[in-house]
């Protein structure tokens, strides 16, 4: 995205990958919930997420040790001028789908034009910035763009290539296949029940493994994913040895539950992977399409009465550190105190509508540590009151006489969440406001999600060094009533779009840096989530055969470092 790739032309392998490992070996991973489609990418169905990386592929692929760059992966070549205003991709002869027929241009013209029209969301973004795609030759295709937006190029090459015959005389946005699209990535789907288990084998033939961005990763020869009603059933069949490994990602049960037999016999082994990407943001989001949570002062109540010291003490034992933006743990995040230099150029065109806070500068409420919060629970009483509630026999009222409730909508089996809102909900009795928990199925959740039938829920962003054109599905207008975007706060800021127009057209780092520091204010003095505690690490308890590799990239445990660089060896 900006300067040179750190890999030379003749790398051999990625930093972080063993060109070394051997193949083969069996593993079983878990999820919660479960699957009824094994496509991953339209928004029918849930179906489990790990395939879109395990069976497919892109015209490029990422190196995780660096804040965003890509190499050759289906394409043996990328063109590009100055300005990025198109791109170009010549594929590479030998790239074959799992059934051995070759990746042709018209596969991946259909993928891309199929994708931004009937595709999940996600995909949908990308093609409206699109102006014309075309072959350019036998084995090469140019995409002209509408914007200007430096890290299209890049995006380009990270589309999924599907196989176009596969899909023939069928509908992509609506009809279901007997088994899973056809991909070029090194598994195919070998059995499947739905909502119980895929089992996935790496395929011997497959085209890429010889590639230095491949060399040293997809070593199992098969992966078998087990689904489970919820995490405490799921964690039980790992202690029992019917799983190979599991991320935890709660440091207090790290250091106080993983004391099994299986543990001490060193049979499992517990390894944690340090990383230096942003904090993201983990926590309670607050759906402000709804009235009263359309109002910041309502929400910034919210955060007040969430005593978090308190909670983050007897959820995690208080050793994580909690979120403070959006891009917390890295130059990324916003600074203390008032916008300065260009953060401030960039925000003060948009004065008149930012919250409070943004611009002079906003701290999460701090509890005093004590169970009953009182200081933040009078000034959360103050805030409603200034928005038109009072208290009538114990209850929170509007001047209609409306009683102030909210919904947490909890996925089955995230018990975690449950302890959460239950502290959360006795905090808010003391304010006349009534918590309540309502626990879905995977289908449900999911479906609810989609059409934003909440007020509050559990969130999740993982954020990058990079941060680009993903901001927008996940803060953008248009997700306010596009149904199953990722802006589940149904947030609606000019400011925001700015600062990720910025962004994308900046050329130069430090330009870059202000418009992302930007954005994290606008984001964290909306207050539309209340942020819970850090993941500063990963965390993986596995069987001792697992294996890998000691460099570790910058990214640390994302998607693509379990299990890709991992390998089996039984000594």
């Amino acid at each position: 995205m900006y300067g040179a790739p750190a890999l030379p032309p003749d790398f051999v392998s990625l930093p972080y990958a063993n060109p070394n490992a051997p193949k083969g070996g069996k593993v079983v991973f878990g999820n919660t919930g479960g699957f009824d489609t094994l496509n991953p990418f339209t928004l029918k169905g849930t179906a489990p997420w790990q395939l879109r990386f395990w069976g497919y592929e892109s015209l490029m692929g990422r190196s995780w040790d660096e804040p965003f760059t890509l190499y050759g992966l289906l394409a043996e070549s990328i063109e590009v001028p100055e300005d990025r205003s198109w791109v170009e991709f010549t594929l590479r002869e030998e790239a074959r789908f799992s059934d051995g027929s070759p990746v042709t241009i018209e596969d991946v013209l259909w993928s891309y034009e199929t994708l931004g029209t009937k595709g999940h969301p996600r995909y949908r973004g990308f093609w409206t910035k699109v102006e014309r795609m075309e072959q350019t030759g036998p084995r090469s295709l140019r995409l002209t763009f509408n914007t200007i937006d430096r890290e299209l190029a890049l995006i380009a090459g990270m589309r999924p290539i599907l196989k176009k015959a596969q899909w023939q005389g069928k509908d992509f946005g609506t009809d279901e296949l007997p088994g899973a699209p056809i991909g070029t990535g090194a598994y195919v789907v070998k059995n499947f029940e739905p909502g119980r288990f895929v089992t996935l084998t790496r395929n011997p033939d497959y085209w890429g493994k010889d590639l230095p961005l491949h060399r040293g990763t997809r070593n199992f020869d098969e992966m078998r994913l087990d689904f489970f009603g919820d995490a405490t059933v799921l964690f039980e069949a790992f202690k029992a040895g019917e799983l190979s490994a599991v991320r935890e990602f709660n440091a207090d049960k790290w250091d106080s539950v993983y004391n099994f037999p299986a543990v001490t016999r060193g049979d499992v082994v517990k390894s944690e992977i340090p990383h230096q990407r942003p904090s993201g943001m983990t926590g309670l989001v607050m759906n402000s399409r709804r009235a009263p949570l359309n109002d910041w002062r309502v929400r910034e109540a919210l955060l007040l009465a969430f005593n978090f010291e308190y909670i983050n003490g007897t959820v995690t034992g208080g050793v994580q550190p909690r979120i403070t933006s959006y891009f917390s743990g890295s130059e990324l995040g916003m600074q203390p105190g008032p916008a300065a230099g260009k953060v401030q150029k960039l925000l003060e065109p948009f004065a008149d509508t930012l919250l409070p806070g943004t611009l002079d500068g906003y701290e999460l409420p701090q509890g005093d540590g004590t169970k009953r919060n009182r200081k933040n629970l009078r000034k959360a009483m103050k805030l409603l009151a200034d928005a038109g509630w009072s208290v009538t026999d114990g209850v929170l009222r509007n001047t209609d006489g409306a009683a102030l409730n909210f919904t947490v909508l909890i996925r089955q089996g995230d018990g975690e969440l449950k302890t959460i809102t239950e502290i959360f909900a006795r905090a808010l009795e003391r304010l006349g406001i009534t918590l309540t928990a309502e626990t879905v199925d995977n289908a449900q959740y999911v479906e609810r999600q989609t059409a934003y039938d909440f007020d509050l829920t559990r969130y999740r962003r993982e954020l990058s060094l990079s941060p680009g054109n993903e901001q927008r599905y996940y803060w953008g207008s248009d997700g306010v009533s596009q149904p199953g975007s990722r802006n589940l706060m149904g947030m609606e800021s000019p400011a925001a779009e700015a600062m990720i127009d910025a962004m994308l057209t900046a050329t130069e780092p430090e330009d870059f840096t202000a418009a992302v520091r930007a954005l994290d204010r606008v984001l964290t003095a909306g207050r539309y989530v209340i942020p819970f505690w850090r993941f500063d690490a990963g965390r993986i308890a596995h069987v001792k055969e697992m294996r890998f590799p000691e460099y570790l990239p910058i990214y640390g445990d994302r998607t693509e470092f379990m299990p890709d660089v991992w390998w089996y060896q039984k000594d």
